[in-house]
């Protein structure tokens, strides 16, 4: 899959208005500030495809986007406090009203930030991926804040507190120095290509 062909395609502020799955889907989720955008753009050789803003919690719509031919989806980020109960509410029937229908789920990227322990919402999140059975992979990013030393510490204590089974990947990533993109990259191109 060539990732330079990367385009913007649609946003849906409800899950009722989603089309339905053309083919198989990769989907990003994670807290509000996790870095996702800046994740998404690095992956895409894109600076400002997805839309990054030093507020968190700005991606408020379930945005599509065009990866030769392939979707990538970019799911509103989770746990944000300064957004209404109502806004809140819709994010989280956006979520979840997305993972609820017939789609084809080729992956799901749960983004997590290195630095801290995995947050109770974070670990709500893998706990549904692993109920619901879905294929995932635990990108972990802003590691470019940490040493080496410190990002492997890390990496095993949010392992151990995730509880995650053996296969799942984890991929230590930086979208400021580019670590772990051509990896990300690879397990997406496997996942699409199953």
């Amino acid at each position: 899959m060539n990732f330079h062909n990367a385009s913007f395609k649609a946003a849906y502020g409800t899950s009722e208005q989603l089309p339905a799955s053309t083919g198989p889907e990769v989907s990003f989720a994670g807290r509000s500030n996790v870095g996702k955008s800046s994740l998404l753009n690095k992956l895409m050789y894109r600076k400002g495809l997805a839309k990054v803003s030093s507020t968190p919690g700005k991606t408020a719509t379930i945005n599509f986007y065009d990866v030769d031919g392939h979707d990538l989806v970019d799911l509103p980020g989770y746990g944000y406090a300064k957004v209404s109960k109502v806004e809140k509410g819709r994010w989280s029937e956006l979520i979840e009203g997305y993972y609820n229908q017939d789609r084809d789920f080729a992956l799901v990227v749960s983004l997590i930030d290195i630095r801290h322990e995995p947050s109770a919402l974070d670990r709500n999140m893998v706990q549904f991926l692993m109920d619901a059975e879905l294929p995932f992979a635990i990108a972990l990013t802003k590691a470019d804040k940490l040493s080496k030393q410190q990002q492997m510490k890390q990496r095993a204590a949010i392992k151990k507190a995730l509880k995650l089974p053996g296969g799942v990947p984890m991929v230590v990533t930086s979208s400021e120095k580019g670590d772990g993109i051509d990896e990300l990259r690879a397990l997406i191109n496997r996942a699409i290509e199953r």
